[in-house]
């Protein structure tokens, strides 16, 4: 039997499975992940309109305004630390450049309202500069002296920038290495200046790789709360959170949430046309051409590496020692009987969060595979949708619907077997568990479905040729090849998950203590010092991710995109060769 006679044999195989039946199961997991969405708008539709004109006069403009201006601040700070640092590494050779290349990733580590508590405490009054400050001007108080105020606005754009510019450093640092060395040996030959080379050269290149970098971080500074909280700023997201949980006004915090979703759907098609644009940027020169970066030396080559280490030092650097130096002062007082408790609530919910994303994602991307058609991906696209909704915006989409089944549940058990189950989803972990898959959901299958892709589809018919079903294919052959990446799938959203504040906020049980809540309560009530372990242990848990992100960007350059095939599946694989 050739491979080209089993081609029709997919559609009949005797696994009790049709195309079809995946597809369903397709549309069932994107429903779940867009139901927060729908009732989020009926609610939002459903409530009264005293309360919209209320709401659209008094609360609206005010938040939408600091809105603005935090994104447009991030976007500057973001943007110019991003290109410029990204501009320097790609093209110079200076002192510790490659050292500095990776660390420039680091600040991804750090969660935003992490990074606003660390601020907060080393720019305090009791903090290290204000204190030399006092010591070099022999001021005594703090109305002796002016100094810039950390919990303002200003203050917040830089946080978020400083944690946020990688994203942009990482965009167009791809850009440059693969389309930028040409249009620069060019504008070289002609006489252009490095400076010109930059603004008048590589910037118009990198317009689309620019505005996806930035559009990312700000989609993550719309989802933050910890950090905008904590630093007083009321934006939008804050401000359905303080609908909700301070005045108890669930549709007044949906309508003005269908104000945020719209935010962030101008933010989504923003980015679905970069990366149109990026599609028309010109040819890729291969990875391995040789590219002679201009060597720096002298004045010119300590500034370079003094421009890249300030977003490191400031991003990653200040956190890190800031908060442990305080966490080694509360390790030596013991750890808090409710940090160890937070912290295998968190490994719990994490690990559940990782296995149920992983394998929806895998269900996700292999339907996908099967089927091939337009529709599969446009439902894959809608399952993905939960990454770009604010945490906060996706918790109380999710409230009414679970609540509504715990009512049902209840009364079903009362009515007919006289017991009380009481709130069987909303008052365990399997809300927080719903929201983070539905939250995590692209990252996971972005991750698997790049590994797939490599993978001949040959493969999947070779392997009927074998008498193999479509479960048989993918957990004999497809799963052993793809299993690196389904396990950094889970690596990852189990990291995010440990960090994941906003929707923990909004959803957690009554008892129910994360470490991002226990450090955001402690932080909150002014205590910062007392959660500085805990603060520093979601930082270390970071790094993971950002080395994973650098180890496959690196390894995706240095293999040019293979698979390695285990020996189990090597048989299959030469019948599918030939």
């Amino acid at each position: 039997m050739t491979i080209s006679a089993a081609e029709p044999a997919l559609k009949r195989q005797g696994d009790g499975l049709s195309l079809g039946g995946w597809g369903w199961g397709a549309l069932v997991v994107a429903g779940l992940v867009a139901m927060p969405i729908v009732v989020l708008v009926v609610l939002a539709l459903s409530g009264p309109p005293d309360d919209f004109i209320k709401i659209a006069t008094s609360v609206l403009p005010r938040s939408a305004w600091v809105t603005f201006l935090l994104l447009a601040g991030v976007s500057l700070v973001a943007g110019s630390i991003g290109s410029i640092s990204a501009w320097l590494v790609s093209f110079f050779e200076f002192p510790f450049r490659r050292v500095i290349a990776w660390l420039l990733v680091l600040p991804l580590a750090v969660p935003t309202y992490i990074s606003a508590y660390a601020f907060a405490e080393f720019f305090a009054f009791t903090g290290p500069i204000q204190g030399l400050v006092r010591q070099i001007g022999g001021f005594q108080l703090a109305r002796d002296y002016w100094f810039p105020d950390i919990r303002s606005l200003p203050g917040a754009v830089m946080v978020l920038g400083l944690v946020l510019y990688p994203y942009v450093y990482l965009s167009l640092r791809v850009l440059f290495r693969l389309q930028g060395r040409r249009a620069t040996e060019a504008a070289e030959i002609l006489g252009a200046s490095q400076r010109r080379i930059f603004f008048r050269v590589l910037l118009p290149l990198a317009r689309p790789a620019l505005a996806l970098g930035i559009i990312l971080a700000l989609m993550e500074a719309l989802n933050d709360i910890g950090a905008i909280q904590y630093l007083g700023v009321q934006t939008l997201t804050l401000s359905v959170f303080t609908l909700w949980a301070n005045q108890s006004n669930l549709a007044g915090a949906s309508q003005l949430a269908l104000a945020l979703l719209i935010a962030v759907g101008l933010l989504i098609w923003a980015e679905r046309r970069a990366r149109v644009g990026q599609m028309h940027a010109g040819p890729a020169p291969s990875s391995r051409e040789p590219f002679e970066r201009t060597g720096l030396s002298g004045t010119k080559a300590w500034a370079a590496l003094v421009a890249c280490s300030l977003p490191v030092i400031f991003g990653f650097g200040i956190p890190f020692l800031t908060l442990g130096a305080n966490a080694l002062r509360d390790l030596s007082d013991g750890i808090d009987r409710r940090l160890v408790d937070a912290v295998g609530t968190s490994v719990f919910l994490s690990l559940g969060a990782a296995l149920v994303t992983a394998a929806l994602a895998l269900y996700l991307s292999y339907s996908v595979r099967l089927e091939g058609a337009k529709r599969m991906r446009i439902l894959v696209r809608i399952a993905s949708v939960g990454y770009a909704v604010p945490g906060t915006v996706l918790a109380i989409g999710l409230l009414l619907p679970l609540s509504f089944v715990d009512n049902l549940v209840d009364g079903f058990m009362r009515d007919w077997f006289g017991v009380a189950t009481g709130l069987l989803i909303t008052g365990s972990g399997a809300t927080l568990i719903y929201a983070y898959s539905a939250r995590f959901m692209a990252m996971a299958e972005g991750t698997i479905d790049g590994a797939l892709s490599k993978i001949s589809p040959n493969l999947d018919l070779a392997a009927m040729v074998y008498g193999q079903s479509r479960w048989g294919t993918l957990r004999h052959i497809l799963l052993p090849l793809i299993s690196p990446a389904i396990l950094t799938a889970m690596a990852l959203v189990f990291i995010e998950t440990m960090k994941e504040l906003s929707a923990t906020m909004v959803l957690r049980p009554f008892g129910v203590e994360t470490v991002a809540i226990y450090v955001h309560d402690l932080a909150t009530a002014g205590r910062i010092e007392q959660g500085a372990l805990g603060a520093f242990m979601i930082m270390l848990v970071g790094i993971i991710p950002v080395a994973i992100l650098t180890h496959t960007a690196e390894r995706s350059e240095t293999s040019g995109g293979a698979v390695r095939v285990p020996s189990k599946a090597r048989q299959i694989r030469s019948a599918a060769a030939e």
